[in-house]
């Protein structure tokens, strides 16, 4: 469904400032983001959850591993244990539904291949369990995953403990020094569910230079108060309920679908149904032409962040945005939270419905890019500078519609005025849009969603981040 491939990097126009849209470039343009998980998987079940989501959206990624760490939370289940068996089960699920969804995407891996990324980690956790001794065929596995020869970067997700991730980078240190080291470390892009081995501190300090994203409460805040929290609280909760779960996950979905827990520790959700809090550190790498996954900062379906400073590392936490008259952390996720929904709606779909009988999400072009890629565009201030979306279409040949906004936390355009910029149509293919004055390379980020009609309605988007330039 989408195109993969991003980058940080911005194209510098010198001949057009003003109406010269570039396309971000691509290190590895067009290939797939790397994605290694590691997963508690065996105490709360909102883990089967986001491993059921991830296999239908396996074409969007290589996945590179599956790890199965130290089951549950500390002291959760009465023995120490880790359990790949549930990781297999779910794998060999997804088996039984891959011809069906190849028939409506490109990229669905084999199942053998997923089968033999499953590793078992530590059944230990923590400080104690990291050093000589201690490798395991997780930790192993994740070196080996960094050092295959690819440009590309290790997106790392943790659901549950860090302690295999921590052995690995042990492991490098002691094997390779600290310039070995550096030259590993600078390989990943880590996203930390709640820092559940409490050894996100000691990683940091010990192994600099990480890019590092910790989605976790603050101290003295409600543990709630986090940005992955916001896949199940607040916003539109009728979308987690139990109703809505068999109607669209468990019922008549196949194997993959059946599989789906109905009951995790949610509370204060009214519904106690889905969780999924660790879905959005995968949503997080998800190529949708939404967010760019070396800017935190920027936000999208997996949340948005601000850097903290740490002098070892690139420290990202946590950021608010405001939705209508709600602000707070949660809303970064919550917000997309109709989008994501209908999307995970419309592939478990796919396994019982031929493709003429589905919906598939509408492809989204912005003057004639028709690249998956964010766009920057240089403005002067003062000059109108018009974005053309006509030429979206959609493969179902289902109405579109149109909304631009200004996503007034990302990049640098909270506070300076720039978020109150007037859009010519807010609600049509084609707008118009004028910078107010103010000082050079501040910017503005502004989201197209192109929606079909179709059942499930479904979104697609271009971010196009526009630069004020003298």
């Amino acid at each position: 469904m989408y195109t993969r491939g991003y980058s940080h990097l911005r194209l510098t126009i010198i001949s057009l400032l003003l109406l010269t849209v570039a396309p971000c470039v691509a290190v590895c343009a067009g290939q797939k983001p790397r994605l290694l998980v590691l997963t508690d998987i065996g105490g709360d079940p909102d883990d089967q959850q986001s491993l059921i989501r991830l296999m239908l959206y396996a074409n969007e990624f290589e996945i590179e591993g599956l790890i199965a760490t130290a089951s549950g939370t500390p002291g959760e289940l009465k023995e120490k244990i880790t359990q790949p068996r549930l990781i297999r089960e779910i794998v060999t699920a997804y088996g039984k539904v891959r011809n069906q969804l190849i028939q409506h995407a490109e990229g669905y891996p084999a199942t053998e291949s997923l089968l033999q990324r499953i590793k078992s980690g530590n059944p230990e956790r923590g400080r104690k369990a990291i050093g000589e001794d201690h490798d395991t065929e997780g930790s192993r596995w994740i070196v080996s995953v960094v050092d295959r020869p690819d440009p590309r970067p290790v997106n790392i997700t943790i659901w549950g403990g860090q302690t295999d991730l921590a052995q690995a980078l042990w492991r490098v240190r002691e094997d390779r020094g600290e310039k070995g080291l550096r030259q590993f470390t600078a390989k990943l892009r880590i996203y930390d569910i709640a820092d559940q081995d409490k050894i996100a501190d000691w990683i940091l300090k010990e192994f600099p230079n990480l890019f590092y994203i910790l989605s976790k409460s603050r101290p003295g805040q409600d543990r709630r108060e986090a940005v992955f929290r916001g896949m199940y609280l607040q916003g539109d909760e009728s979308l987690t309920s139990r109703d809505w779960i068999e109607t669209h996950v468990r019922k008549n979905h196949g194997p993959l679908g059946a599989l789906y827990p109905t009951r995790t520790w949610t509370a204060p959700n009214p519904h106690s149904t889905m969780k999924e809090g660790d879905t959005p550190s995968w949503f997080y790498f998800l190529p949708n032409s939404l967010s760019e996954a070396a800017h935190p900062e920027w936000g999208g379906w997996g949340g948005r962040f601000t850097i903290e400073e740490n002098k070892n590392c690139r420290l990202w936490r946590d950021a608010e945005d405001r939705v209508d008259q709600e602000k707070n952390i949660r809303a970064s996720v919550w917000r997309w939270r109709p989008a994501f929904q209908s999307d995970f709606q419309v592939r478990l779909d796919w396994r019982v419905a031929a493709r003429s009988e589905s919906n598939h999400a509408p492809f989204a072009v912005v003057n004639r890019d028709r690249t998956r890629s964010l766009l920057f565009v240089n403005v002067r201030p003062g000059k109108p500078v018009t974005l053309d979306a006509s030429d979206s279409s959609d493969p179902d040949q289902n109405a579109l519609t149109y909304r631009w906004w200004v996503y007034p936390e990302a990049g640098t355009s909270a506070g300076t005025g720039l978020e109150q910029i007037d859009l010519e149509d807010a609600f049509g293919p084609t707008t118009k849009v004028t910078l107010p004055a103010g000082k050079s390379g501040e910017t503005v980020h502004l989201i197209l969603e192109v929606r079909d009609d179709g059942k499930p309605s479904l979104t697609s988007y271009r971010r196009v981040v526009l630069e004020r330039s003298d």
